[in-house]
């Protein structure tokens, strides 16, 4: 037994790195669910004791503690989001907003398409992509059954619209909010440096949707009419509901807003509006809404590239980086953005970054935070919208076209792929103009 804990601990980064890509593999292939991949990982790392699983050992504080490397900021930001967002969604007030919009349109589908897009963008920029897109599928399923076309064009365009918007603030996309914890970034960070690229991004993409989309985007006219009267006057289920978690969605977003004022972390801002709302409410009915597979599959990620990164793996392709680049900063920016637009559209965007945020760290740890600012800006622009690539890049994707199939309308992998890698690839072209410019002449 001894032999074999010495063996394992002689050779503690190869067998890391063999967990951490074979747990890749499938959950690329997703034969088996993510979740369950990550936990399973999880439990070999703590077996094999590649980390600890004692907070003390031998009088002093193991640093090998697995706990160590869960990042609680992301799993309460996570959870404390969802809990906000579902009771706020009970009152109806995101479906009274999407039928607004859409009235407004006049049941012009050229319209539609781009109000559903604006919307979608704004919403997975203050709430999360994943809950937007379940959030919008039912308007455009009555919206589409409505005017008696396809539904199609108005879900792809939610899918890249809902990453693409998700790119510009903390919360909007899981790999920012690993980001901004890793980083030390706030809310109002992500504004500036995001918004404006991710604003001209977003109006690209859906003109260039319009113009492939425009022989599908035509409604009799007396469809047309019936998304005019559509009534909304039922859409708010409970009016109470609807001010109390209207306010304290306000106030959330506001303390994330001023976390550099308040000093007060977004995960603590989230975790006391959640706590209040739930006041009003039965916990069992909320915690059945949370998405407990997505909070579980960061746990395991966390401990299986906790093991990599204690065994001195992630030091060692830090390094491995800082070699082909040259310590070139133009050169890191550049494979950065670019490897992780490509590698995002492969694999989920979620472990690739968990995966590069302490190997980033590790690199700002030896070059200095201003080497390392733009750097993480690639990073983020990179696995956000390259998520766009490929039906399985992201979380919202799998979920949409999950549900389009449901319904009757399948989004195959080769289909969607036409649209993904169009948008990535002019996404990224946009995102190399803005980081050269910004930050590096």
């Amino acid at each position: 037994m001894e032999n074999f804990s010495n063996y394992i601990h002689s050779n503690s980064i190869l067998i890391s790195g063999i967990i951490l890509i074979i747990a890749y593999i499938f959950i690329a292939i997703e034969k088996i669910p993510k979740v369950t991949v990550a936990l399973f990982g999880a439990a070999i790392t703590l077996l094999l004791g590649l980390l600890g699983q004692n907070k003390i050992t031998d009088g002093t504080f193991n640093t090998g503690y697995f706990i160590n490397f869960i990042d609680f900021n992301v799993i309460f930001l996570l959870v404390s989001m969802m809990i906000v967002v579902a009771i706020a969604a009970r009152s109806g007030m995101f479906n009274w907003i999407a039928i607004e919009m859409l009235k407004l349109t006049k049941g012009n589908p050229k319209l539609i398409l781009i109000s559903l897009g604006i919307f979608t963008a704004i919403a997975s920029a203050f709430l999360d992509n994943v809950t937007t897109v379940i959030l919008v599928m039912p308007i455009t399923f009555l919206i589409a059954k409505e005017l008696e076309i396809s539904p199609i064009p108005f879900l792809i365009t939610e899918i890249l619209t809902s990453n693409i918007g998700g790119t510009a603030t903390l919360i909007g996309d899981p790999p920012n909010i690993i980001i901004g914890s890793a980083a030390g970034f706030s809310f109002l960070d992500f504004l500036l440096e995001l918004t404006d690229i991710v604003a001209f991004i977003l109006i690209v993409n859906i003109a260039i949707l319009m113009l492939l989309f425009r022989k599908q985007l035509s409604a009799k006219p007396e469809n047309m009419k019936r998304v005019i009267s559509l009534d909304n006057s039922k859409t708010i289920a409970d009016k109470p509901l609807l001010i109390r978690s209207s306010i304290i969605l306000f106030l959330v977003i506001l303390g994330f807003m001023l976390h550099d004022v308040i000093h007060i972390q977004t995960c603590v801002a989230a975790m006391a509006g959640a706590a209040f709302l739930m006041l009003f409410e039965n916990p069992e009915k909320i915690f059945k809404e949370i998405e407990w597979n997505t909070i579980f599959f960061f746990i395991g990620l966390f401990i299986i590239i906790g093991g990599l990164e204690h065994a001195g793996g992630i030091k060692l392709m830090s390094e491995w980086l800082l070699n082909i680049t040259g310590g070139s900063q133009r050169a890191a920016s550049m494979v950065i953005l670019w490897a992780s637009g490509i590698l995002s559209g492969i694999i989920d965007n979620i472990p690739y970054t968990a995966t590069m945020a302490p190997l980033l760290l590790e690199v700002q740890n030896v070059m200095g935070h201003d080497y390392t600012h733009p750097l993480w800006w690639c990073l983020s622009l990179g696995a956000c919208l390259g998520g766009n690539m490929t039906i399985i890049g992201a979380a919202a994707n799998v979920i949409v076209s999950e549900t389009s199939a449901t319904e009757g309308y399948p989004i195959t992998f080769l289909y969607f792929l036409k649209f993904g890698i169009l948008s990535t690839t002019l996404s990224l072209l946009m995102s190399t103009i803005y980081i050269w410019f910004r930050f590096l002449i």
